[in-house]
């Protein structure tokens, strides 16, 4: 069984912000493997299934889950839901998350390292108790002079949607690779030079 968290922060006024990357790309896997729900467990919403991966295609069970604790407090929902099914973060889980020192369209497979400033890593690694765990970040482009909070709580322009979008495809590929081949070569396919 494979976990999959986006990081976000619940309701409308969030919807579709650059912090929200993740819950945009839980969205995107979601649809394309046509998962409804979400049932809410975990201090998340949490859609369970088989996602249908590969060649020759096979069925994965996996679980898409979007705290609902807001950013700062993520680790509750992952922690969780790690100790309840007996998870080996290292090999099944994935946390997608945005990522402002990437350019928007640019993702990034990662297998551990630090949590980079941001306040969800940082909380999935205190409940965690380790920094060994995949994560795909999606690149928002830098802040440039914008406050950082006022920066990732925004909207989208239209051309960071247009570039968004297609990287939000790209990142559905990434993580059926990486539930298939795992971690070392989905890196190698995906990671951007």
């Amino acid at each position: 069984m494979k976990l999959i968290v986006g990081l976000g922060n619940p309701g409308p006024e969030y919807a579709k912000t650059r912090h929200n990357a993740g819950f945009m790309l839980v969205d995107r896997l979601a649809a394309r493997h046509g998962l409804s729900g979400p049932k809410h467990k975990f201090h998340a919403g949490v859609l369970e299934g088989e996602l249908h991966v590969g060649q020759p295609m096979r069925s994965e069970k996996c679980i898409l889950m979007q705290p609902m604790t807001y950013m700062n407090r993520s680790g509750l929902a992952v922690g969780e839901a790690v100790t309840f099914y007996k998870l080996d973060p290292e090999t099944d889980l994935i946390v997608l998350v945005d990522d402002l020192a990437l350019d928007c369209g640019v993702i990034r497979l990662r297998g551990e390292g630090s949590a980079g400033g941001h306040n969800g890593l940082t909380d999935i690694q205190r409940a965690l108790g380790t920094t060994n765990y995949a994560r795909l970040r999606i690149g928002i482009d830098p802040r440039g002079m914008a406050k950082q909070s006022d920066y990732v709580l925004s909207k989208f322009t239209e051309d960071q949607l247009e570039k968004i979008d297609p990287t939000l495809d790209k990142g559905v590929k990434c993580i059926e690779s990486w539930i298939v081949d795992g971690l070392e070569k989905t890196m190698s396919l995906f990671n951007s030079k």
